[in-house]
């Protein structure tokens, strides 16, 4: 796996943007120069972001979200199961 994350991700399940390993790797998101944790969806090249409005459902019982324009950073919380484990401790293996 690469360290750069996808350039669209999104935690809704129907999605087409969905990617469940990539999301239990842990994805930081900075908008706007604020960390945020309640991003549902973003896109890094069209610098958006989706997130959600309150409490609201559409009838549907999905959460009503709204797209907010501006600048985008994503990063990888943890590395990739495997990468650098190997190389974390040299002398372990003696």
């Amino acid at each position: 796996m690469s360290d750069t994350p996808p350039d669209r991700l999104s935690v809704n399940p129907k999605s087409p943007f969905f990617d469940q390993a990539l999301l239990q790797r842990g994805i930081g998101i900075r908008f706007k120069g604020v960390e945020r944790r309640d991003v549902e969806e973003y896109c890094v090249s069209e610098n958006w972001i989706r997130v959600q409005v309150g409490k609201t459902m559409d009838r549907k019982g999905n959460p009503l979200t709204i797209k907010l324009a501006g600048q985008v950073e994503a990063w990888f919380e943890s590395s990739a199961a495997g990468e650098g484990d190997a190389e974390a401790d040299p002398e372990a293996e003696a």
